[in-house]
């Protein structure tokens, strides 16, 4: 099938469709990435869980959580500060060889946890987080651009747990597996409090005249402060109230932010609104993770809650929004883009809220959810696919 052309946008300069752009900028291969293997990863864990692939070395629900986090969203965060590092620092982040190198670096990490190579995976894994950050360092630091530092060592920690997960899953290290995932959910809802801070209040007074969204210094610090309080918790291994109250505090706090942001008057511009609506799923989760450390549901809830709505919903918002504004397309999101925010949000809905409210039917749930989710990523990758690989309308780089 031929990918669809996107409406209401100029037409290309001449000669340059033919070009191949897919290694100009990061987000042109690691968001194909990520939205084909959102598509297809859901059909992987059912091929293990039916027993047609040869045992791997992570398997089932652990391979399903370790993917989400360490492979789709970490390509999708690569993606983006590789794009807004070159805007930060004025100066070139990977692109041409080294930007395919990472990107097989990636995915050779996805195709090693299929396989039964657990030092290998382990290896290849933790070092793509590890390369990004040194890739990403070299202009933000020739620059000075001290604001964003923190973005490396961000991506320094994602490769710590990455490597302390592998480590204690092969033998190494007597730690739970589940705490380098933990500590990797506390730092990429660290990670997406500080973008959509900045992003979204910005997106919604710049595309919405008159909206108002606002700033409140002892809010941001509240929000942001209280994620990291979360994940101090979580690295000394605390449970029940404390972790309880933390979580709580914390829930109160990214719901007063999100509603200085006026979300409300966004309902006429879907790439604002989806990005609202993603966030709104930032305090739900803080308060299922509240509820889960009291015991009184479960805690996949929680994770579900922050993974499949606030990290799908933003993933999706932001993957149109940039590309279409950094290959200098209308920032007006079309009716495909519409639907695939609208699966990957129902997505979300499915799979936390009918196992709450009906748990005899949480299988349906799981796999209405997983349907839904890889229908709006698999759409995304059929209609960007050309926009990702084909260079700029205004002939500029990037």
């Amino acid at each position: 099938m031929t990918p669809p052309v996107l409406i209401d946008e100029p037409p290309p300069p001449a000669g340059k469709l033919a070009n191949f752009a897919l290694w100009q900028l990061g987000f042109r291969p690691f968001f194909l990435l990520a939205s084909l293997f959102a598509a297809l990863s859901i059909g992987l864990w059912a091929a293990q869980f039916a027993g047609w692939l040869p045992r791997p070395y992570l398997a089932g629900p652990l391979w399903h959580a370790h993917e989400m986090l360490f492979g789709f969203t970490l390509a999708v965060v690569v993606g983006f500060l590789f794009t807004a590092g070159r805007n930060w620092s004025n100066l070139p982040t990977p692109s041409g060889l080294p930007l395919a190198a990472l990107a097989l670096l990636w995915l050779a990490g996805r195709v090693l946890v299929l396989t039964r190579f657990g030092w290998a995976a382990a290896i290849v894994n933790a070092a793509f987080p590890l390369a990004a950050a040194a890739a990403l360092a070299v202009p933000l630091w020739t620059s000075r651009n001290r604001r964003n530092y923190f973005f490396v060592g961000l991506l320094v920690l994602m490769g710590l747990a990455e490597g302390a997960f592998h480590l204690s899953l092969l033998g190494v290290l007597k730690l739970p597996a589940g705490l380098g995932m933990q500590i990797a959910l506390d730092l990429v809802l660290f990670l997406i409090a500080v973008m959509a801070g900045r992003v979204i209040p910005m997106f919604t007074n710049n595309g919405i005249p008159g909206a108002g969204a606002t700033r409140l210094a002892v809010i941001e610090k509240a929000a942001l402060g209280s994620v990291l309080v979360l994940l101090a918790a979580d690295l000394l291994r605390l449970q029940g109230g404390a972790v309880a109250a933390v979580a709580l505090f914390c829930a109160c706090a990214h719901g007063l932010r999100w509603a200085l942001w006026k979300p409300w008057k966004t309902r006429a511009a879907p790439l604002v609104w989806v990005l609202h609506a993603a966030y709104a799923w930032i305090p739900l989760h803080l308060g299922l993770r509240a509820a889960a450390e009291l015991g009184w549901i479960s805690g996949s809830a929680a994770v579900h809650a922050l993974t499949v709505g606030a990290v799908g919903g933003l993933v999706i918002g932001m993957m149109t929004r940039i590309a279409r504004g950094h290959t200098a397309r209308p920032l007006r999101a079309d009716r495909f883009d519409i639907a695939c925010y609208a699966l990957v949000l129902a997505a979300a809905v499915v799979r936390v809220g009918v196992p709450l409210a009906v748990p005899a039917w949480s299988m349906q749930a799981v796999l209405c959810s997983a349907a839904l989710w890889s229908a709006g990523f698999a759409l995304y990758a059929m209609r960007y696919w050309p926009v990702l690989t084909r260079p700029r309308l205004d002939g500029k780089p990037g």
